[in-house]
């Protein structure tokens, strides 16, 4: 029975024991990448505009649970109703095409360069598991820096069109616009303004998040703890949001350069001063403590000592 029924399979196409080819593998990837990029597009939105300042809509006095009297700025909700206010929904989706394509070529430079390296790295049983760490992230780091050189150019686009909301432009209004302006204006190094920063940020996470993960899996992770597997599946997880919080400000900047004196008014004066270099940026935000603009969506207040009075 069984000699009839494989080739009756056979002749049906279907291979129950079949396994999906690389390059279905490697669509599904893309197009995934493309739908969650899509999606959180209006959050890193609303994100830029607040990271270059502009604060449209007034603060609202009130109070926190200690009676404390601050302005709230607007969050996340009532800053997209604004954006969809002026533009219309399509207006949240400003300098979408940009962040696919470097979603896209991110993707395919990480899987490419990554069985590259699987290629050409020896696998040694005896490193020890610092060892292993320390190679495993030194791959990463290169893994990242080589993806952000291929697509930082169509970051600094992205966030060239989403930044023309604030003075209202159309000097980048489509990719090759984008290309054709920023060739023209500034040349190729247009294109990489603000990655120092950005990779800087990067290679800063991946080594603290990594190195942090293993210390506190190793030795404060006790063994005779029943949920200690459990334990160290998550601490890279967390370990990762407190350190994105400690390199935000390396993201902040790189934002910043990036629109900075390329002709739009959120990176001229009076909306921002004209930087010399990321390190002046740096500095001018340290000193005003605005390194952490833009780090949150929801809750945003700023503290005063004295309001004035408001009239019904």
């Amino acid at each position: 029975m069984e000699s009839q029924e494989n080739p009756l399979r056979q002749t049906n196409g279907v291979d129950q024991d079949a396994t999906p080819a690389p390059v279905d593998m490697d669509t599904a990837v893309l197009l995934l990448g493309a739908g969650v990029t899509a999606i959180t597009h209006p959050l890193l939105y609303v994100k830029l505009l607040i990271q270059v300042g502009h604060e449209p809509l007034p603060p609202t006095v009130g109070t926190t649970m200690f009676g404390r009297r601050v302005l709230y700025l607007p969050g996340f909700f009532s800053y997209a109703q604004y954006i969809v206010k002026v533009d219309g929904k399509r207006g949240l989706f400003r300098g979408l095409s940009s962040r696919i394509m470097s979603s896209a070529i991110s993707t395919v430079v990480r899987s490419k360069v990554k069985q590259q390296m699987e290629f050409l790295s020896k696998k040694d049983e005896q490193q020890t598991s610092l060892r292993k760490v320390v190679k495993e992230t030194s791959n990463e780091m290169i893994i990242q820096f080589l993806s952000r050189v291929a697509t930082h150019p169509f970051h600094v686009m992205s966030v060239r069109c989403m930044a023309q909301f604030v003075g209202r432009e159309v000097k980048y209004s489509g990719m090759l616009t984008c290309i054709v302006s920023i060739f023209k204006e500034e040349g190729v190094a247009g294109f990489y303004v603000g990655v120092v920063p950005h990779v800087l940020g990067e290679v800063l996470f991946l080594w603290s998040c990594n190195l942090l993960a293993h210390f506190i899996n190793t030795y404060a992770v006790d063994e005779s703890f029943s949920q200690a597997s459990a334990v160290r599946s998550y601490t890279k997880f967390v370990m990762g949001i407190a350190v994105s919080v400690l390199t935000y400000p390396f993201m902040l900047v790189a934002d910043l350069m990036a629109v900075n004196n390329c002709g739009l008014t959120a990176g001229l004066p009076p909306h921002s001063p004209i930087f010399r270099s990321w390190l002046h940026c740096w500095n001018h935000l340290s000193q005003r403590g605005l390194l952490f603009r833009g780090s949150s969506f929801f809750s945003r207040r700023v503290p005063v000592t004295t309001l004035p009075s408001i009239d019904d």
